[in-house]
């Protein structure tokens, strides 16, 4: 799995080098030219795009989504902005809707979009708002999550590649953060999440392999849509379901670096286990439906095929959470038990220091913060791994939908002290038993390789030990009430 694992890391990141040597941009691979009013079919020569906008009782950040989307720099008889609110507080919907009737007063074209149940989370209030007649008329289709807020420009930079090259299904945008100062927890995710864009996407992109829809900061041709069979609620990461099918059907898709679009990264710990659980589950339990769908599939190349199912799916989705928690958080403290057995080098220091250094390019102002997102990583691989068992044997969570809490504009608003409201009172809510469980284990194998072990491998397990106390007793990320 170390081998497989540093391979991966190491194909992806001598492509992404390599674009970047050769300023290798989406604008010079593919067709690209700025679309502009023409004197005889005025606005005509700008496509119909729909802009969707899904919310689940998102009072932080409602008002900063509508209003980015409604900022879009393109003929306003050209564009629907379509809000699809599954609020269950009907204060909000009252919110959200009052917000819609504003814009809509100063001639935005925008539609407020309310559905009985959420029956399919995401995908059914996606699904559902593709079903207006309105649509029809649309050809290209832009998601924006609730707290994502597209610049101006966004769609005058990412269109052009769908209008001039009629084999590209989706034009994917990289995300920008606007709290990741916020904590070192926000920090160590910007850190995964730069590399994520920067080197697996990008190379995805580049090879004309494969990467995923990221579920929002992108643009689907609504054509391209409809013939992989349109938003699909069977996991809890309909993006990367309906990208895989839509790869199937032989589309192709482009990501875009230099298009950033600000969003906000979970700055308390529930969330963000939340957030990551769902994420992992999801992809995991998607390998498991749609892998034989693959290998079948005559459509695509077989290179493709091994691709999807080789690098993307079981390095990525499946080797990545098991290698790092089994072996790195539980093999080598039980060795410490058992002297005889000697890990080698190259598994031991070499492939993970490969792999730091690899993220430490990307992320060449973070390097100091290196060790503690490996510690971090490390500790987030319990979670991730049991969300790839769940989703791969199919029981337990697999299909469970928590949305991300977003904070908006919340912490800004704080007395400027720095203090945030106290943590909450339960213990249980403070408290994550797992961590502290593991760290105490964790103590126990390094105080035994101190006192019995020639090797230093108690340096190593003492510092994962303290990172799984130090998030089991909660001090990790920020603490607001809801």
């Amino acid at each position: 799995m170390s081998v497989m694992l540093v391979a991966e890391t190491v194909y992806l990141n001598a492509i992404s080098i390599f674009v970047r040597v050769l300023r290798w941009n989406p604008e010079r691979q593919q067709k690209w030219e700025v679309l502009q009013t023409d004197p005889e079919t005025g606005n005509l020569a700008f496509p119909m795009v729909l802009i969707q906008i899904p919310m689940y009782n998102e009072k932080e950040v409602y008002k900063l989504s509508i209003g980015a989307a409604c900022r879009l720099l393109w003929p306003p008889d050209r564009i629907i902005i379509q809000v699809l609110d599954d609020s269950t507080d009907y204060l909000i919907r009252e919110m959200v809707e009052l917000e819609c009737k504003s814009w809509a007063s100063q001639g935005v074209n925008i539609m407020y979009e309310l559905r009985d149940g959420r029956k399919g989370y995401k995908a059914g209030a996606l699904k559902n708002g593709m079903r207006r007649s309105y649509v029809q008329r649309c050809e290209f289709v832009a998601v924006f999550d609730a707290d994502f807020r597209p610049e101006p420009d966004f769609l005058r930079r990412t269109v052009p590649f769908l209008v001039h090259n009629p084999r590209i299904a989706l034009v994917q945008a990289r995300w920008d953060f606007v709290n990741y100062k916020e904590c070192l927890m926000t920090r160590i995710q910007k850190m995964s999440l730069d590399y994520h864009f920067k080197v697996e996407q990008e190379a995805g992109s580049s090879a004309q392999g494969f990467f995923g829809f990221n579920g929002t900061a992108g643009v689907w041709r609504i054509s391209a849509l409809n013939e992989a069979g349109g938003w699909e609620d069977r996991t809890t990461v309909e993006d990367m379901d309906l990208s895989i099918r839509a790869c199937l059907k032989g589309w192709r898709f482009v990501y875009v670096g230099d298009v950033k679009v600000k969003s906000e990264l979970p700055s308390t710990l529930r969330s963000y286990r939340d957030q990551q659980h769902r994420w992992t589950c999801g992809g995991a339990n998607l390998f498991r439906k749609m892998g034989l769908e693959i290998l079948r599939t005559k459509e695509v190349s077989p290179w493709k095929k091994l691709y999807l199912i080789y690098n993307f799916f079981f390095v990525r989705k499946v080797v990545c959470h098991v290698l790092t928690f089994v072996f790195y958080c539980a093999v080598i403290p039980i060795t410490s038990f058992v002297p005889e057995v000697e890990i080698p080098a190259w598994g031991l220091i070499y492939v993970p220091t490969t792999i730091s250094l690899f993220n430490a390019m990307v992320n060449p102002s973070s390097i100091h913060l290196i060790v503690f997102w490996i510690l971090f990583e490390n500790v987030m691989a319990m979670h991730r791994m049991r969300a790839t068992m769940i989703g791969l044997l199919e029981f337990g969570r697999v299909n469970e939908w928590v949305v991300t809490k977003k904070i908006g504009d919340t912490l800004n608003e704080m007395p400027k002290s720095g203090e945030h409201e106290d943590p909450p009172k339960r213990i249980r809510d403070r408290i994550y038993w797992n961590e502290l469980a593991w760290g105490v284990f964790l103590s126990v194998c390094a105080s035994y390789n101190l006192a019995y072990n020639e090797n230093y491998h108690y340096v190593y397990i003492y510092l994962q030990a303290i990172a799984f106390f130090v998030v089991g007793l909660g001090y990790v990320g920020t603490n607001i009430s809801p």
